[in-house]
């Protein structure tokens, strides 16, 4: 049975500034790409049953820069959607809504048409993913690289807890995580791993 592994992509110019960035396809920084070629050495020499990327350029552009190959494009990889949050920051959120909370409220649709999504709608997608993840790991261990809120919902999915419990794992830009087993129970081995 394989392991899996999580990569939050590079660092993006919103994701540095904390704003909530789903649809918007933003490209790396600079010390984004450095962050994703800084993760070559920690997974040269892993082979993958299978490799999955969200769509966006910003994740594929990680695994490109990591060295990963023979990857696919998954669409329920794609980051939480944030509708009329979009390019917006918590703390603006905060001056008409102080007590929104991502995790409890999700987040409401956008004027422009762009959907928002409840942390229920999100763990569905990851509950998706972990299916497809499930009938993979058999063969060895299974990588996703996609966005921080998505990965955290998919990880509290993997452990059994509601997806609202993403909340509990801080998850920074250009690092790797591994989720395994430990007497049959999935587990963290890793968390926010850098080289």
């Amino acid at each position: 049975m394989g392991d899996l592994l999580l990569v939050r992509h590079g660092e993006t110019e919103w994701s540095r500034s904390g704003q909530h960035t789903s649809y918007t396809d933003l490209p790396l920084t600079p010390q984004g790409e450095e962050q994703a070629r800084s993760l070559a050495p920690l997974l040269a020499g892993r082979s993958f049953a299978l490799v999955l990327t969200s769509p966006l350029a910003r994740a594929v552009r990680t695994a490109e820069l990591a060295g990963l190959t023979g990857t696919a494009r998954d669409a329920d990889l794609h980051e939480w959607h944030y509708g009329a949050y979009e390019g917006v920051t918590t703390e603006e959120i905060h001056r008409d809504r102080p007590d929104w909370d991502l995790w409890t409220d999700g987040a409401p649709p956008g004027s422009d048409g762009n959907p928002g999504e409840s942390p229920e709608e999100v763990g569905k997608r990851a509950d998706r993913v972990l299916s497809r993840v499930t009938a993979a790991l058999p063969e060895g261990d299974v990588m996703l690289v996609a966005h921080g809120h998505f990965l955290r919902v998919l990880t509290a999915r993997r452990l059994g807890l509601p997806p609202a419990d993403g909340r509990l794992f801080r998850l920074e830009t250009g690092t790797v995580c591994r989720l395994s087993t430990e007497h049959g129970r999935p587990v963290i081995a890793e968390w926010n791993t850098r080289a």
